[in-house]
């Protein structure tokens, strides 16, 4: 069954570029992001490796350990770190899973039960669908999930952008609208009633019958 919004994150334990995890225990009680790549020595992941590296502050910032996946022998991830860093000038220091009996990416329903149990002779075509995004919340429930083609690199302030939005609602139960960025006007959710609305945020604009909007609430 396919994973969902909500569903628990399945717990596994792997070898990493930073030794042995078991991934709840790792999580503990901050949040995560688990992006995966369909093998090393990949143009476009390189380049996407390094370019989280080079923001990798902005989520420590927002207490989000990252954790990275390769359908490759841990010893393949750590010999690409060379590579990202030719391309990027960012040297990751953030774990690196080497999924190399893929049992990491049929978990996460990146690939079928039928594509075999090694990551010896499969192309990065064979692995196409290996090229996900889940942010984990500290209750190891999948928050969002993204899947992109082979050819087109992540955009990781939007993931900052989702992130927030994500973590706001943890904290206050609201919404954001379209195309929202930080520190602009959120949605008050249906959750929240009027009264309890003026009592959190000091007031709302009500837009629509169903719709209530509110200044960014602080913290």
């Amino acid at each position: 069954m396919s994973l969902r919004i909500n569903d628990i994150a399945p717990d596994f334990e792997a070898d990493t570029t930073e030794g042995r995890i078991r991934f709840h225990d790792w999580i503990g009680d901050g949040w995560a992001i688990l992006f995966s790549h369909p093998r090393a020595f990949t143009p476009v992941c390189t380049t996407e490796l390094g370019a989280m590296q080079g923001i990798a502050g902005e989520f420590a910032r927002r207490d989000v350990k990252i954790l990275g996946i390769s359908v490759d022998p841990v010893e393949n991830n750590e010999k690409w770190k060379d590579d990202i860093e030719t391309v990027t000038g960012n040297r990751v220091n953030y774990p690196l899973i080497g999924d190399r009996d893929l049992k990491v990416a049929k978990l996460y329903d990146m690939l079928p039960a039928e594509a075999g149990e090694s990551w010896e002779g499969r192309t990065p075509a064979d692995n196409a669908t290996v090229r996900t995004v889940y942010i984990i919340g500290p209750d190891k429930r999948i928050k969002l999930a993204l899947t992109y083609p082979m050819t087109t690199g992540r955009n990781f302030d939007e993931i900052i952008r989702a992130l927030d939005s994500i973590q706001l609602n943890a904290r206050h139960q609201v919404a954001t609208p379209a195309n929202w960025k930080q520190g602009e006007d959120v949605i008050v959710t249906a959750a929240v009633t009027d009264e309890d609305a003026e009592k959190r945020f000091g007031g709302f604009t009500r837009v629509l019958p169903y719709l209530r909007t509110t200044a960014h609430p602080k913290g």
